[in-house]
C-alpha cells in the first residue's frame, strides 16, 4: 500500500472487528444431495464413453442427465478447468460464484455445482472424489477450488505484454467451437468462470492473494459427477500442468487429461427427475 493514506483506527476498532460471523446462506433448508440415491444408481454403471484430453489444449463432451462423468489424471499431475452449459441452452452455466456461496471455496463429495441465473438449479453433483482426504493445508489451501477465473490472454497481455493461445480461456472457446459449430468470437462470450479441477489453491494470510500451488494429484486420481440434467461441457488441459510454479507457459510440464462417461444401472433412476429451475416469478415486484 506504499504512498497510500491510510485512516486510523477508530476507537471502537476492536468492537467493530469482533462482530459476530453469519453464514450468508443457511443451506439447512435445501434438501441435501441424496448420498444413497447416488450410491445405488453408481452400482453396475456402464462405461459408455471416454475422451483425452490434450495437454495445453480443450476438448468438449456431452454427459447426457442421469449419467456419471469422471475427470481423470492419466499420466502425471495436472489440473483442468471445467465449463459446463445446459446441453439444449448454453445461456444456462455453471455459476462459480453462486456454487462458492451455497456451497464452500473448494468443492468435494456431495457439493453440487449450481447454475447461473434464472434457473439457479444443480447441474451436476460431485459423487466421488479420491482428493478428498486433503481437506485445507497448513496454507489454507483446498483442491478444486470455485474461487480463480481461469488462466486467459487478455490476463497474460497485461502482465507479460505477449500472445500466449493456449490459456485455458481459449482452450475452452476451441472446444466449445469445435462442439457446436459456433463462430469462435461468438463461442467466446459462452466461456466462464470455471471449476478448477485438481487445483491446490488458496489466500495469502498477509496479502490475501489468490495463490496456488503444486497439486497433490497423482495418476489413477479422479472427481467424478452425477449429470443433473443434459450437459455439454468443455475440459482444458492447463497449461501450467500441476500448478506449482506458473501457467500460461510452455515450459511447464503438462499431461492428458481423459473423461469417462458412465450410463447408470438400468432401473437405478426410476422416481428420479432432473431439478426444475427456480420457481421465482420473475416480476422483480412490478
Amino acid at each position: 500500500m506504499s504512498g497510500w493514506l491510510i485512516p486510523p483506527a477508530p476507537g471502537d476498532a476492536a468492537q467493530r472487528r469482533a462482530a459476530k460471523v453469519v453464514v450468508t446462506y443457511p443451506i439447512e433448508r435445501m434438501p441435501p444431495a441424496p448420498a444413497g440415491f447416488y450410491h445405488s444408481a453408481r452400482q453396475a454403471a456402464e462405461l459408455v464413453s471416454q475422451t483425452v484430453v490434450l495437454p495445453r489444449d480443450g476438448k468438449g463432451f456431452r454427459v447426457p442427465k442421469g449419467h456419471f462423468f469422471r475427470i481423470v489424471c492419466v499420466d502425471g499431475p495436472q489440473v483442468g478447468d471445467l465449463n459446463l452449459w445446459h446441453e439444449h441452452d448454453l445461456t444456462e452455466r455453471f455459476f462459480s460464484g453462486k456454487t462458492r456461496a451455497l456451497q464452500a471455496t473448494h468443492v468435494t463429495i456431495g457439493n453440487r455445482l449450481w447454475s447461473t441465473l434464472p434457473y439457479l438449479r444443480p447441474m451436476a453433483t460431485v459423487t466421488a472424489d479420491t482428493l478428498g482426504w486433503y481437506g485445507f493445508d497448513a496454507d489454507g489451501a483446498g483442491v478444486h477450488d470455485v474461487i480463480g477465473t481461469r488462466c486467459d490472454p487478455y490476463t497474460n497481455k497485461l502482465l507479460g505484454g505477449g500472445d500466449y493461445h493456449h490459456c485455458c480461456h481459449s482452450n475452452l472457446t476451441r472446444a466449445l467451437v469445435e462442439a457446436t459449430g459456433l463462430a469462435p468470437k461468438e463461442a467466446e462470450m459462452h466461456v466462464h468462470d470455471v471449476l478448477n479441477v485438481f487445483m491446490c489453491t488458496g489466500f495469502t494470510k498477509d496479502t490475501h492473494q489468490y495463490f496456488m500451488k503444486a497439486s497433490p494429484v497423482r495418476p489413477g486420481d479422479y472427481i467424478e459427477f452425477f449429470a443433473e440434467i443434459d450437459l455439454l461441457a468443455a475440459l482444458s488441459a492447463c497449461p501450467g500442468g500441476d500448478c506449482g510454479s506458473s501457467h500460461s507457459s510452455d515450459e511447464q510440464a503438462c499431461y492428458p487429461l481423459k473423461v469417462e462417461i458412465y450410463r447408470s444401472r438400468k432401473g437405478a433412476l426410476a422416481g428420479w427427475s432432473e431439478p426444475e429451475p427456480s420457481a421465482y416469478s420473475r416480476t422483480r415486484g412490478y
